[in-house]
């Protein structure tokens, strides 16, 4: 899939609000510091698509894109971030398991996971809330390019064991980097095979 255009289009933390379409959706979400922003406006070769920041917790709005004029893409708010209060944290969870419970068409959720680190509770429990609930969703391994290869290949073994304690089978997953465009073909593959089927259904 090319990218011709992508536009923004509303932000919000009302689900009622969130644009009135039949189009599918695709969230990204993750936790603070992830590299969400950065992530997406590489996968939209875009630079300023999604604003990026060195203060984690930015983004704070539920914000749709319509991309080639056919299928959203929504920012969600990232989660886990320490320095943010606990009423704000209780409001997030509130419109952010509105929105999945809520939004039908919400194709997919891409979970971002920071390449870098082990398996974090935090992310173990949003998938595990994911899957209880029945909302389909990938993995994307942000920061590749701040291992080696071998260390990269480890860690997401690692997280692929930790993932199969619980899961019948590892969700498809894909590697990224912002930094070079590593990814970019597949997760907009996946995006583009997903459309097809939903315009033929």
């Amino acid at each position: 899939m090319k990218i011709k255009t992508a536009e923004f289009v509303i932000s919000n933390s009302e689900v009622a609000r969130c644009p009135n379409s039949s189009l599918p959706e695709y969230a990204f979400i993750g936790r603070s510091n992830v590299g969400k922003s950065s992530l997406i406006n590489m996968i939209t070769s875009r630079k300023s698509l999604a604003k990026t920041s060195g203060r984690p917790g930015k983004t704070q709005l539920i914000n749709h894109f319509l991309i080639n004029g056919d299928w959203h893409l929504v920012d969600l708010p990232g989660y886990g971030y320490a320095r943010v209060s606990k009423s704000i944290k209780k409001t997030f969870q509130k419109f952010i398991t509105a929105y999945f419970e809520q939004r039908e068409q919400m194709i997919c959720a891409f979970v971002l996971i920071d390449s870098r680190h082990e398996p974090q509770p935090i992310d173990m429990e949003f998938m595990q809330y994911l899957g209880e609930h029945g909302i389909p969703f990938c993995i994307i391994f942000t920061k590749a390019d701040k291992l080696k290869p071998n260390a990269l290949d480890r860690n997401v073994e690692n997280y692929k064991a930790k993932m199969l304690e619980t899961w019948t089978e590892m969700p498809e997953y894909f590697v990224t980097s912002s930094e070079n465009g590593l990814g970019q073909e597949e997760v907009l593959n996946y995006i583009d095979n997903i459309n097809t089927q939903f315009l033929r259904n």
